[in-house]
């Protein structure tokens, strides 16, 4: 019952108002008897005196009068002040919500007729507080004394409750607010009470509410699926009906936690979330796909799938009902079970198909074609045409014209799909309704997603590339070899003939120091084609970095700042030290050439397991136990179209005279020849990453193999260079054969010199058992070293042997037996290497 049905307002003439009494009749009595007092005390004073004070009686009358005009014209007085009072008091007084008002002590001055009713009052006299009017009941006490509070403290406050019991009888609610009033003139504020019925509010509210529970309840245990997602792929809502088909907790539902790929089977809500194209507008979909439950079982549905679209064509929140078309909760109908097995077919295919008009705009699309072609196709414009890079566009319009006008004989077409690195084929095939229906579905599109195929093809050319490229430069490195052998070899020779104050000394050793120089870079050559020699033995990498750190340092000078940080419990390492320390080097020198003003080089090293390998995304990169070593600088990064070539020999970007562009092709090959990989991750102006995998080593069982013998230094001279024997040596190079043939036999030895394997048989057939060592070459025409030393074993199976060979000695010698006992020479070889070598040989 509100307020202003209230009969109890008739019961009082007037509301309670203490604030401003009205005036005092004793007052004026007061006044006028002052009056006359006055005028009766002229009476004793003679004519002359009684007109002097009756004048000066007027004149005080007169002032008095005065400045009562001018206070009302200046507003000081308002005679009008006590009627614009009534005014407010008679609104406040007929308010439809009890206002009651207090001083600072609890005094009530104000009370209108809306609060003596709902306070009960009987009169008057029997007005109440309000927590004298509540105060039975616990619950809403508390809620006075909050508001009581506030008040004290001068602040707003507002409480909302129910009580059992009304003054009026029966239950209701009530909204209770509270604030402070500073009156002129009074020390503290006022408290204003302000009390309203809002029982018919609360009443309509409740109403509401329960119809809203029942649409809700209606809707959850109705016999079709619903569910709500946000733009980003959240599920806002789902009801009892498919949380139940799906298995999982509505209480999930809403937080967040449950999402589009949790709830469908397949690339299912990449569909949903990409075909919903639309133009400002709400745009519904019927879909046929498949919702999986939570333990992954997966079940045939119709989506009729709703999405209402921005201005600006931003999704909004889509609605989707959902029937379920399987068998199990459906009717056995053959011709339905043929749709569903379709839908299935259609949507679970990992061939991507669509439909599409003679625009190139998709009318139909499955679940594999909106994944592949999801973040290309825009929401406002569905063509196919712009989908590809600017390059294929052309081929693809053309193709799907002649599909469009019947032709069944469309070549595919292959493109580019958009800015990214996916690549697709395109078929086409065209529509029977292509010629009724112009407008509408006119081909078929298929796009097979060959992106994998495109990026395992480059890195194999790319590897064919490289393994071509070393080829060539180890050829060249052979070549390159025998001459600089002999003329190594040669200035050897002179420089025994010349003493240091001969004036061509100082020549000789030149003419050295160059073909030493030369030597050096034929061995990146032959590290990057893989057949230089290698000392493998197994390394500890932590320990190595370690060790390398400080001459790391020392390169990158104070501008750079290395930090290495090392993986736990690395596994062991089986390589080349050196090897291995100039990979590193040659990475961290290229890291501070890319930083002309200083930054950071970081050394990281970690184990990969088996497992984690498909993570890196290198198709290349088989699933094995690797070491990993990251090199990553701070750099300017390295262009994306060069960055297939940096393992090329001879190629750099530095300038000329500062580089050899045969670092990064060594880096390379060591990598290779240590059967590992090498990648290389960079971006422009964030710096680059190379990353290396070598394999793990795991010591076996067996008593470990003796480690092939170091290679003799250069510097550690022999006591005695001289010897005793006969020597067959096969070299087909003319100038090495010549230097070697005068170096051997000046040292004593006499020497059987033969061009070929050939010739080498027929010498050692004609001296049977007087060789005492053969010094071969490995690549050699006719008969090649491995094939002559089989031949040799035959006729003297215990003749020892040297190879001599400008590639490494694992190229071949996995063409000879595994007991087979040989010695081998590196060319270019000094001439102190030869002799030192056939008199270790030899015994």
């Amino acid at each position: 019952m509100t307020m202003t049905e209230l009969p109890e307002q008739q019961a009082y003439e007037a509301p309670i108002d203490r604030a401003e009494p009205p005036g005092n009749i004793g007052l004026v009595l007061a006044l006028a008897g002052a009056l006359v007092a006055a005028a009766l005390s002229l009476s004793y004073f003679d004519g002359e005196q009684a007109g002097f004070y009756v004048i000066v009686l007027l004149a005080l009358l007169a002032s008095i009068g005065i400045f009562f005009l001018f206070a009302v014209a200046i507003g000081i007085l308002r005679p009008t002040t006590r009627r614009r009072h009534d005014f407010a008091r008679t609104l406040l007084a007929d308010s439809d919500d009890g206002i009651l008002v207090q001083d600072a002590g609890g005094t009530i001055i104000f009370a209108n007729h809306a609060y003596l009713a709902l306070s009960g009052a009987a009169g008057a006299a029997d007005v109440r507080s309000l927590d004298r009017v509540f105060s039975s009941d616990p619950d809403v006490s508390e809620a006075v004394y909050r508001l009581s509070q506030a008040a004290r403290e001068g602040r707003r406050l507002q409480e909302e409750f129910r009580v059992q019991s009304s003054p009026r009888g029966g239950p209701a609610w009530y909204r209770i607010r509270v604030r402070a009033l500073q009156r002129a003139g009074v020390a503290k504020p006022d408290s204003v009470w302000v009390v309203s019925d809002v029982t018919r509010d609360r009443e309509r509210q409740e109403n509401v509410f329960q119809e809203l529970q029942h649409a809700i309840d209606f809707l959850d245990h109705a016999p079709a699926g619903f569910f709500s997602a946000e733009p980003d792929g959240a599920i806002s809502y789902m009801n009892a009906t498919l949380a139940e088909w799906l298995n999982h907790d509505l209480a999930q539902i809403g937080s967040g936690v449950l999402r589009l790929q949790d709830i469908f089977a397949g690339d299912g809500a990449q569909l949903v979330r990409t075909l919903t194209g639309g133009n400002s507008t709400v745009r519904t979909e019927a879909l046929d796909v498949d919702l999986k439950t939570r333990s992954g079982q997966s079940f045939p549905v119709r989506l009729l799938h709703k999405v209402a679209y921005a201005q600006d064509g931003t999704p909004g929140a889509s609605k989707t009902l959902v029937l379920d078309r399987s068998r199990a909760r459906g009717v056995s109908d053959p011709l339905r079970a043929a749709e569903v097995q379709f839908a299935r077919f259609f949507n679970n295919t990992p061939i991507a198909i669509a439909t599409v008009d003679r625009a190139g705009h998709v009318r139909r699309a499955n679940a594999s074609f909106a994944r592949l072609f999801g973040d290309a196709l825009q929401a406002g414009d569905r063509d196919i045409v712009s989908t590809v890079a600017e390059s294929g566009r052309a081929a693809l319009a053309s193709a799907l014209q002649a599909a469009a006008s019947g032709s069944s004989d469309v070549a595919p077409v292959d493109g580019m799909i958009g800015d990214t690195d996916h690549s697709a084929r395109f078929y086409f095939s065209p529509m029977e309704a292509a010629e009724e229906d112009a407008g509408g579905e006119t081909a078929i599109l298929y796009a097979l997603d060959t992106s994998e195929q495109r990026a395992l093809e480059m890195q194999i050319a790319q590897s064919q590339k490289m393994e071509t490229v070393g080829q060539l430069a180890g050829g060249i490195a052979h070549d390159f070899n025998n001459v600089l052998t002999a003329i190594i070899g040669y200035s050897d020779l002179l420089l025994t003939s010349h003493r240091p104050t001969d004036p061509s000394f100082r020549d000789i050793m030149q003419i050295k120091h160059n073909a030493n120089r030369a030597a050096g870079l034929v061995r990146h050559l032959l590290a990057f084609s893989r057949r230089q020699t290698l000392r493998p033995q197994v390394l500890s990498l932590g320990e190595v970095l370690s060790d390398l750190r400080m001459m790391l340092g020392r390169l990158l000078g104070e501008h750079v700042t290395l930090d290495v940080v090392h993986g736990r419990e690395l596994w062991l390492l089986k390589a080349d030290l050196g090897q291995f320390e100039q990979v590193v080097t040659n990475l961290v020198v290229n890291a501070r050439d890319a930083m002309p003003g200083g930054g950071k080089v970081t050394i990281r090293t970690r184990n990969v397991p088996a497992s984690e390998v498909p993570g890196f995304g290198e198709p290349m990169l088989p699933a094995a136990d690797w070491i990993l070593v990251e090199v990553e600088d701070s750099g300017t990064g390295i262009p994306k179209e060069i960055r297939d070539r940096i393992f090329e020999p001879f190629f750099s970007t530095k300038e000329v005279g500062k580089g050899t562009g045969l670092g990064l092709s060594t880096v390379y090959g060591i990598v290779k020849q240590t059967e590992g990989f090498i990648f290389v991750d960079s971006e422009m102006g964030r710096g680059t990453t190379f990353r290396i995998f070598l394999p793990r080593h795991v010591p076996s069982q067996m008593p470990a193999a003796e480690e092939p013998a170091p290679a003799k230094s250069h510097d550690a001279p022999a006591k005695d260079m001289t010897g005793q024997g006969v020597i067959l040596l096969v070299e087909d190079e003319d100038a090495v054969r010549s230097f070697a043939t005068r170096a051997l036999e000046s040292r004593g030895y006499v020497v059987l010199a033969a061009g070929s394997g050939v010739e080498a048989l027929e010498l050692l057939d004609e001296h049977a058992n007087e060789v005492d060592l053969v010094i071969s070459d490995v690549v050699m025409p006719e008969m090649d070293g491995p094939t002559l030393l089989k031949e040799l074993r035959r006729r003297n199976s215990a003749v020892k042997i040297v190879f001599v060979s400008g590639y490494a000695e694992d190229a071949f010698k996995k063409n000879l037996a595994d007991d087979e006992q040989f010695a081998f020479l590196p060319k270019p070889f000094a001439l102190k290497d030869l002799i030192q070598t056939v008199k270790d040989t030899i015994g």
